[in-house]
């Protein structure tokens, strides 16, 4: 007897924008399987009928070989008889359904080009040859352009370009890979560059001729406009930075290809598959010949691979490295709407590559690194967000995590899913606080998550800190800002036990009202207790000491926690005085005697400025983490031993005292060590400081976290896990969330789900 069984199918996870329905529909038919598929909500249901085996396959296929863009988190699986049974007739694709007590929404990134659209789009032949705008069902635009879910075109910005024939005829076929792909366009039904007047391949070629003219270009990309200019060109380089009003951070590069990537810079294997993957990031890669005005102070460069169909085509015209930045001035965020990018970028550029396709959500580029065979996230946006992460704790509320001030980002969570929102900036600037409301309000809405409790930072004059007070919410849940920072280390990686966290930084408010950045905690998700620090020392000035390491400098030879060791002698402090303005200088040691504007933070962030200042590598910014990056730099791979330390107990915490190591780096230079030598030395003894710290705090903790911006420093973050390990610990780092203040919401969210859970 031919045995017929029917069930119902719930897959969730990114399935949405991924093609999962085609390839359901693919493999239910080969099966021989009758029923249908059909979205609701943020995920995928299937009703199939057929033989128990057949069944079987589909299951573990969709669960083992799901499209690539894919992530299938749960597949839950009913019997079901009666009117719900399917009829013998074949497989479809049924309309999308909406279900309100569905669980979250999961949104799909979006997806660089594929090889086989990238294939098209340079054949003569074929109807999207030189196409921008071309997709299929694995690339294109996916989070830039939803408007609501289910994911299907009538919720998509692409509403607006009614399908053609053609396109509607591989819409709607099976066997087509852009079945049901909702962006798909070709040259007659969908959108069209503009430039001024012109439109289309004149429009290209306008662009093309500006950036040869050595002009900059304002280009519409997939989440905001960007600025491109030659990376060749120093003049062109020179005038962006003035335009755009950054005098000194590092630009990102966009190259052709791999080729042209490793003539730039060391790519190394895992570098490669980051660069070449779905996400197109930007990866920091060590320069093999600089770019002086690229990237000036490091030796780093952060290259990327094109992103959409108009990438390729600039690049593959141009046929030269490109600065492609965000399109903003300053710390303003990118604009995304064409009237405000006129408006705002219109000292910038020489003109506006655009086109009719509207930008439905802002998401700049996403920036990573590789250390080894492992991939660390510094900021998540394009690519990466807002796919969710587990909570290792499920939330019993929904909630949200308000995040920090600097590198901001918030969190939403419900039940065993975080869904970390994309990099926002500095929330000090009006435009970004406006740009974080309006994200947050598009992001409740598309996954349905609606706080009933938010996690905030301790520090009142956050302006994400006054957000989630004026919240209408049952719950507001403080989050030390440090334990935060190894939180999310530890929820990334699943750790509900306790484990020693270290948490490098530049400040965060302490739980007793003092700056803290040097800090190692005994912690799990519900708590903390400080158990070891890095020395105090003034901040002249206050936030004006960040801008300026000179006076971090001189706040630490003047001004450092009095513990016992002599502070450097007068003469060996006179070459660096020497070269400061003297005035300035008499001023800021006054302040410190007096005691005025000069909050006392333990912070290690603000001691790789200091030692920065003191071996004349930069005396004032323009960037948040510029002396760090420029001291990295510096060290470059040079091993050298480490400089002398000393850690004591002080009111029952080990504090490294960095006396003996600031009077032997001035001593070393006065004998005329080289400036690489000593940069080298202090890294090795800060991560030897490390390694001593966690020995003395915690002999019987296995594991250790590591988060905090200090820890984005590659050479300090091999050193410190080759010394740890080397001990028998197990290390932890950020990989999908970002170690700096751009993980601190998904660290808050961690921990107030653990803390709700705690509470029963």
């Amino acid at each position: 007897m031919n045995e017929r069984i029917t069930q119902r199918i719930e897959v969730l996870g990114r399935v949405q924008g991924v093609g999962f329905r085609p390839f359901v529909h693919r493999t239910a038919t080969a099966l021989g399987l009758d029923g249908w598929v059909c979205n609701i909500n943020g995920h995928v249901e299937v009703t199939a009928a057929g033989h128990p085996a057949a069944l079987r396959e589909l299951i573990s296929s969709l669960r083992e070989h799901p499209p690539p863009l894919a992530a299938v988190r749960r597949i839950e699986v009913t019997d079901v008889s009666g009117e719900e049974t399917p009829v013998e007739g074949g497989f479809t694709v049924r309309t999308s359904q909406t279900d309100p007590s569905a669980a979250p929404r999961e949104i799909p990134p979006d997806a660089a080009t594929c090889e086989a659209c990238l294939r098209e789009l340079f054949d003569p032949g074929d109807r999207r040859h030189r196409y921008p705008f071309i997709n299929c069902t694995g690339c294109g635009p996916r989070a830039t352009v939803i408007e609501d879910l289910p994911y299907d075109r009538e919720r998509t910005t692409m509403r607006r370009f009614p399908l053609c024939p053609s396109c509607a005829a591989e819409y709607g076929d099976p066997g087509d890979r852009r079945f049901h792909a909702e962006p798909l366009a070709c040259p007659v039904c969908g959108p069209r560059l503009a430039w001024n007047d012109l439109r289309g391949e004149e429009a290209l070629q306008a662009a093309v001729k500006a950036v040869e003219d050595g002009g900059i270009v304002a280009m519409k990309g997939l989440g905001g406009y960007q600025l491109v200019c030659d990376a060749t060109d120093q003049a062109a380089v020179t005038e962006l930075r003035r335009r755009k009003h950054r005098p000194t951070k590092p630009f990102a590069v966009m190259v052709r290809d791999l080729t042209t990537a490793r003539g730039l810079a060391h790519i190394s294997a895992q570098a490669r598959d980051v660069l070449t993957s779905p996400q197109r990031p930007v990866v920091l890669v060590t320069a093999r010949s600089q770019l002086p005005e690229v990237h000036p102070g490091t030796r780093r460069i952060g290259l990327f691979l094109p992103t959409t169909g108009l990438h390729h085509l600039l690049l593959r015209e141009l046929d030269r490295p490109l600065v492609v930045t965000s399109g903003n001035l300053a710390d303003e965020p990118i604009a995304t709407d064409d009237a405000e990018a006129r408006r705002t970028l219109a000292t910038a550029a020489v003109g506006f590559l655009t086109h009719n396709r509207p930008i439905r959500a802002r998401y700049d580029d996403s920036v990573v690194h590789t250390v080894g065979r492992a991939t660390l996230v510094l900021r998540r946006a394009r690519g990466y967000a807002p796919a969710p992460l587990p909570l290792p704790v499920p939330a019993a509320l929904p909630l949200v995590g308000a995040g920090a001030q600097l590198k901001h980002t918030f969190t939403l969570a419900e039940r065993g899913r975080a869904h970390l929102g994309t990099h926002t900036g500095d929330l000090a600037d009006a435009a970004t606080y406006d740009a974080f409301e309006t994200s947050y309000a598009d992001l409740t809405r598309l996954t349905g998550i609606g706080p009933r409790a938010v996690a905030h930072d301790l520090h009142p004059g956050y302006l994400s800190t006054q957000w989630a007070q004026a919240q209408p919410v049952e719950r507001r849940i403080p989050v030390q800002h440090h334990h935060a920072h190894v939180a999310a280390v530890a929820a990334e990686h699943g750790l509900t036990d306790p484990f020693v966290g270290v948490a490098y930084d530049g400040l965060g408010l302490g739980d007793d009202g003092t700056l803290w950045g040097g800090e190692i905690l005994i912690a799990d998700l519900t708590g903390y207790r400080r158990v070891g620090r890095f020395a105090r020392a003034p901040l002249p000035g206050g936030e004006a000491a960040v801008r300026h390491p000179a006076r971090m400098a001189l706040g630490y030879l003047h001004g450092l926690e009095p513990l016992g060791v002599p502070r450097p002698a007068p003469w060996l402090t006179r070459a660096f005085t020497d070269r400061l303005d003297e005035r300035e200088t008499r001023a800021v040691r006054a302040l410190i005697e007096r005691g005025v504007n000069c909050p006392q933070a333990s912070s290690a962030g603000r001691l790789f400025d200091a030692v920065a200042s003191l071996l004349g590598l930069g005396d004032t910014v323009s960037y948040e983490g510029q002396a760090a990056v420029a001291l990295e730099s510096a060290a470059g791979s040079l091993r050298v031993g480490a400089l002398p330390w000393r850690l004591t107990l002080v009111e029952g915490l080990w504090v490294y005292d960095p006396t003996p190591t600031l009077t032997a780096l001035l001593e070393g230079l006065a004998a005329g060590v080289p400036v690489a030598e000593a940069a080298a030395g202090f890294h090795t003894t800060v991560a030897e400081v490390t390694a001593a710290l966690v020995e003395r705090v915690a002999a019987d903790l296995h594991t250790v976290c590591l988060g905090g911006g200090c820890f984005q420093n590659r050479r300090l973050l091999s050193e410190v896990e080759r010394l740890l390990r080397a001990r028998g610990r197990r290390i932890l780092t950020g990989n999908a969330v970002p170690v700096n203040d751009g993980g601190i919401s998904y660290g808050q969210a961690a921990v107030a789900s653990a803390l709700l859970a705690k509470e029963g």
